[in-house]
């Protein structure tokens, strides 16, 4: 009768897989800045910079929404027509103009595609929407991402926010935005000192 063999590829490959995502998951919460910095660039420094002191924002969530909405590209355009770095609905850069948070004779909601532009307006409607939910964050990103409407009506429910949001999309989107924001406060803690 032949000897069982231990070392057989069943009770092998779970031990393997289990090695292989632990090893993972030590590279990933010991690496070195140098590792993420190209995945979180900050690009448009001054403008993001300026924009946020002006709005009273913390540049690292600017940061942040950018990363998730353009992943800062200047250039792009949703289906729904948001445009540039910030993805700004060009209604919703008028409305900023029209609530005095932006000087629309100084940037014009017809050049969302522009750097500067773009930030000015997203960071007064951010700031806009962080004054409108009480300085709630997660509120005004969810906002951000789905409408004030719709954050409205999730924060009438006698639960968290995290567990009222009906929405995959803006659940993903909630979590992508404060693990950036996160991710960029660690990785340039001096940045906007």
């Amino acid at each position: 009768m032949p000897k069982a063999r231990f070392f057989t590829w069943y009770r092998v490959a779970p031990l393997a897989v289990v090695f292989v995502f632990g090893l993972i998951s030590l590279v990933y919460s010991c690496a070195p800045a140098a590792f993420f910095k190209p995945l979180y660039p900050i690009d448009y420094e001054a403008y993001v910079k300026q924009s946020s002191i002006s709005h009273n924002l913390d540049p690292y969530l600017v940061c942040a929404v950018i990363k998730s909405e353009s992943n800062w590209d200047p250039e792009a355009e949703s289906n729904q027509g948001a445009q540039g770095l910030m993805q700004l609905m060009p209604e919703t850069a008028q409305d900023m103009i029209a609530k005095g948070l932006v000087d629309g004779e100084v940037y014009s909601a017809d050049n969302l595609n522009d750097p500067a532009t773009n930030i000015e307006f997203g960071c007064a409607y951010l700031s806009y929407l962080l004054t409108y939910f009480n300085g709630s964050t997660d509120s005004a990103i969810a906002a951000y991402n789905a409408g004030m409407g719709n954050v409205d009506g999730w924060a009438q429910q006698n639960t968290s926010l995290h567990n009222a949001i009906t929405f995959p999309e803006t659940q993903a989107y909630l979590i992508r935005v404060n693990n950036a924001w996160v991710r960029y406060k660690t990785l340039y803690p001096d940045r906007f000192v």
